[in-house]
């Protein structure tokens, strides 16, 4: 995978993100699905969060610190009363930020960088592997949209 075509899964990304949540309120996004799962607020949060690792892979500071990742990370509670969580609006705007520095670290990056080894895999196969975990958690947004009684944002 080149640095480009990187660029643009994660461009892809951030626009359908951004499409998914258009018009949903923060009272929205703490919507819970009926039979488990995690609600919108805590789905992006959790990009947020998971991202760290993906900006420090790439040469990137953080946008969240650990005490903030804490409630979005893989394994903690779902979010029940919205106490303690993030508003939405304040969590796409540090997913912007992080959208800035991601652009940022893949534009230096050369398709040497991306063959180099890291363990069992490359740099290139690990950053493709949180691209695909970005993309599902933004597919779950679509879903949490019509949970939210809004229309489809993709047609």
């Amino acid at each position: 995978m080149s640095p480009e075509l990187l660029q643009t899964l994660f461009d892809v990304n951030h626009r359908v993100l951004h499409r998914n949540v258009n018009g949903l309120t923060h009272e929205e996004s703490l919507i819970q699905p009926p039979q488990g799962g995690n609600c919108l607020n805590w789905i992006v949060g959790h990009i947020v969060a998971t991202r760290g690792g993906l900006l420090e892979l790439l040469g990137e500071k953080r946008v969240w610190s650990s005490e903030e990742e804490a409630l979005y990370r893989r394994g903690s509670k779902p979010i029940q009363d919205g106490s303690g969580a993030k508003s939405l609006a304040t969590i796409l705007a540090d997913y912007d930020r992080s959208q800035e520095r991601v652009r940022a670290g893949i534009a230096r990056l050369t398709e040497a960088a991306m063959n180099e080894k890291r363990g069992d895999d490359t740099l290139g196969g690990t950053l493709h592997i949180l691209h695909f975990h970005e993309a599902y958690h933004i597919g779950q947004t679509a879903i949490l949209r019509r949970m939210a009684g809004k229309e489809g944002a993709i047609p």
